[in-house]
């Protein structure tokens, strides 16, 4: 069943129009954000609000369906970062000003190996690591984005 436009919106609210893997910002987007499912429906995940957390395509596209990554530090398989049950900060930190996101507890550095927060895996100049580059020299560091205080917000859907 397709998720209505009213949840998609209390979820883009909810998630302070950034998406809540990476911090980039649907604003700046040519594009919406994804309505993803944590838990996928694959894996038996429901529609429900708590299992729903807006992504922009590069990361719902490499989380794929996969709930767990390889932490590089300790080689061990973990659960990847979980918006609903885990806040973005006591997992990451931005580094160089805004442009690298460095995943700072097992969970969040599998996270970002899993979703290449960062786009390693391309040359520096055709990266998210440009785009984060532009959007500070625009005056709007990603750091200048942030979720709502109040991001808990009970709405009843039917």
């Amino acid at each position: 069943m397709p998720i209505r436009d009213a949840a998609k919106q209390v979820i883009r609210e909810r998630a302070g129009y950034l998406c809540e893997y990476c911090h980039s910002p649907e604003r700046l987007s040519a594009n919406r954000f994804t309505i993803e499912h944590i838990i996928p429906q694959s894996l038996g995940g429901s529609d429900d609000l708590a299992n729903l957390a807006l992504a922009c395509r590069r990361c719902n596209e490499r989380r794929y369906n996969f709930v767990a990554g390889i932490d590089p530090d300790t080689q061990e398989v973990v659960p990847i970062f979980n918006p609903r049950q885990q806040s973005w900060k006591e997992h990451f930190v931005w580094l160089d000003q805004g442009v690298v996101i460095e995943g700072t507890t097992p969970i969040g550095r599998a996270t970002c190996l899993r979703l290449d927060l960062n786009d390693t895996r391309y040359p520096e100049s055709d990266s998210i690591r440009e785009t984060r580059r532009f959007w500070i020299k625009t005056g709007r560091p990603l750091s200048s984005f942030r979720p709502p205080l109040a991001i808990c917000r009970i709405v009843h859907l039917n």
